[in-house]
């Protein structure tokens, strides 16, 4: 529980170093130290930060060159990769909060951990299921990828989900009932709505008011977290129109608890952070009116099963002869 009056974060809006991993930790320790010197206590990163989104597979299916490269450039737990960013947080006194996509035995996931200000990484799980064309490169979690808040000392319960995990009502539930307080919601680049057949949710528009719809259904500040992407990745990907074909992305935001808009808005294809001096009383008046897993529920008739188990691929048969 968030037990300071309040606290500074830092929402990133910036362009990764595309399929470059070595790079792109680079930057990433770089924006860390950058915000600890404006005095935050928060910084995050949007989905797939490192090493970038895989933008072409809403262009085409199959990219084995692309593949290939994706792989070998994702983010192992165990490495020096990490290591490197759990050092510059601990340096620089700074919780993290790191979308990425998870290298496991060439096998790769949507990501998401949480490092606290002593460098411990204290949160980790995976996006629950890809969304569409996600599955042409990415698995899905477990059980363990639903506790996905923790406290954080200085700032409170901090959770977090990846993109269109936020119209999962579900899973929005049990995020909420292990009481978050700040939630970062971590989103690929986004662009305004084409107009004709694209679907709105999945638009800057669309996916912004899911993230002020979070913040009012949760009562907690919302950190949406967007990277940009500009002609360096478009080439990068070969991506000709369509989808991500364009310039920008970018729309990061912070929210209060309300679903109000806390933060300046930043053009999509220019990078930059967003600060917010957050005043935590507004979480206490948001949640007087709603509190969905406490006074506003009605668990009597209404309750949310959950198995956190972590399914193993292979499981040792621990019955006697």
């Amino acid at each position: 529980m968030a037990t300071s009056k309040s606290i500074r974060v830092a929402v990133t809006q910036h362009e990764p170093e595309w399929l470059d991993l070595g790079a792109t930790v680079a930057k990433t320790c770089q924006l860390i130290q950058e915000a600890a010197n404006h005095g935050a206590q928060l910084i995050t990163f949007p989905e797939c930060w490192i090493p970038g989104y895989p933008a072409w597979i809403w262009a085409r299916p199959v990219d084995m060159e692309l593949a290939r490269l994706y792989i070998k450039s994702s983010l192992s737990y165990d490495s020096d990769e990490i290591r490197q960013i759990c050092t510059a947080a601990a340096q620089n006194n700074i919780a993290v909060s790191l979308g990425f996509s998870e290298n496991d035995g060439n096998s790769v996931y949507i990501a998401q951990c949480t490092i606290d200000n002593a460098g411990e990484i204290v949160m980790r799980r995976r996006k629950l299921k890809p969304t569409h064309m996600e599955r042409t490169i990415f698995g899905d979690a477990s059980g363990g990828s639903l506790l996905n808040v923790t406290a954080l000392d200085g700032i409170g319960n901090v959770g977090a989900l990846s993109c269109w995990e936020h119209i999962q009502p579900l899973l929005k539930y049990n995020t909420m009932r292990q009481r978050e307080e700040f939630h970062i919601a971590a989103w690929p680049p986004l662009h305004p709505h084409p107009g004709g057949e694209a679907l709105w949710g999945m638009s800057s528009e669309g996916c912004l008011s899911l993230s002020q719809t979070y913040a009012v259904e949760s009562g907690t500040f919302v950190f949406h977290t967007t990277a940009v992407m500009r002609e360096k990745g478009i080439e990068k990907m070969k991506i000709d129109g369509g989808m991500f074909g364009v310039a920008g992305g970018g729309c990061s935001a912070i929210i209060g608890p309300d679903g109000r808009r806390l933060s300046e808005v930043l053009p999509p294809t220019e990078e930059g952070i967003i600060y917010a001096d957050l005043d935590l009383d507004m979480l206490l008046s948001s949640r007087h009116f709603v509190d969905a897993v406490g006074h506003y529920s009605r668990p009597d008739m209404l309750w949310l099963g959950v198995d956190v188990t972590e399914k193993r691929h292979w499981r040792e048969d621990e019955r006697k002869p």
